[in-house]
C-alpha cells in the first residue's frame, strides 16, 4: 500500500487527531504523514499516534509546517483511548457485584478559585492544588484549559504542586489550543498538550468530575 499523507492543515483543535483516528479506523497504513500548520497540532497528532502502536517523527519546516511522520510497529499496541473506552465498559459491567473503583477529573478553567477578588482566588487555587495528594490513588486526571493553563508555567506558583501530582502519577493535561492564545506554548513546564478529544475523554470516562 503505497503511503497515505493526511493534510490537516487550518483545521481546528481537535479535528487534525479526528482526521487521523479516522484514517486508522478505516485503513490502518502502514505509513503515514500527517501535515499540520501549529506546534499544539503537531503534539497531539504525535501523541495519538504513539498511542496507536506507531512510531513517530516530527519534522518543522521553514514555511511554518510540521509533518509527522509515522510508522506502525511490527507489533501495534493496543489503542490507549480505547483501552480506557473498554475498561470503563468493564466497570460497568460488574457494577452491580464490586465495588467501582473510583476515577476522578480535576477539570480546572481559571487560574483562580471562586469570584470576588483574584489575588485570593489565586492563593485558594494554589492552596486546592497542595491538598489534592489527599484524594490518593482515586485521582486520575487534572485538565486545564482557557486561563487554568497558566497553572502549568514555569513562573506560576501552583507549578510545584503540579509537579507533585504528575511525579505521584496524576496524569495532567493542558489546552493546547488554549497555551496558544495565550502565548505560553513555551512557558509550558508540566503536564501534556492535550487536544479537545482528550479532554471530552477525560470527562466522559471518569467516575467523578470536581469543578473548582
Amino acid at each position: 500500500m503505497p503511503e497515505i499523507t493526511l493534510n490537516c492543515q487550518k483545521l481546528p483543535c481537535p479535528q487534525p487527531v479526528l482526521r487521523c483516528k479516522a484514517l486508522l479506523d478505516t485503513e490502518a497504513p502502514a505509513r503515514c504523514t500527517v501535515t499540520v500548520d501549529n506546534a499544539p497540532a503537531s503534539e497531539n497528532v504525535a501523541r495519538f499516534l504513539t498511542s496507536r502502536g506507531y512510531d513517530t517523527s516530527v519534522h518543522a519546516d521553514p514555511e511554518g509546517l510540521w509533518n509527522i511522520i509515522a510508522v506502525r510497529k511490527d507489533s501495534a499496541v493496543a489503542p490507549s483511548c480505547d483501552c480506557e473506552v473498554m475498561d470503563a465498559r468493564g466497570i460497568a459491567a460488574i457494577a452491580g457485584t464490586a465495588e467501582m473503583p473510583q476515577k476522578v477529573t480535576v477539570f480546572i478553567t481559571s487560574e483562580t478559585l471562586g469570584s470576588g477578588d483574584d489575588v485570593l482566588g489565586g492563593k485558594l487555587m494554589t492552596n486546592f492544588l497542595a491538598t489534592l495528594p489527599e484524594l490518593g490513588d482515586e485521582l486520575w486526571r487534572i485538565v486545564c484549559v482557557n486561563g487554568g493553563v497558566r497553572l502549568a508555567t514555569r513562573e506560576h506558583p501552583a507549578v510545584t504542586h503540579l509537579n507533585k501530582l504528575e511525579a505521584m502519577g496524576v496524569d495532567i493535561l493542558v489546552c493546547g489550543t488554549c497555551l496558544d492564545h495565550f502565548g505560553l506554548l513555551s512557558e509550558k513546564a508540566v503536564g501534556q498538550t492535550t487536544n479537545m478529544l482528550d479532554v471530552v475523554t477525560s470527562l466522559q470516562l471518569a467516575t467523578k468530575v470536581i469543578r473548582p
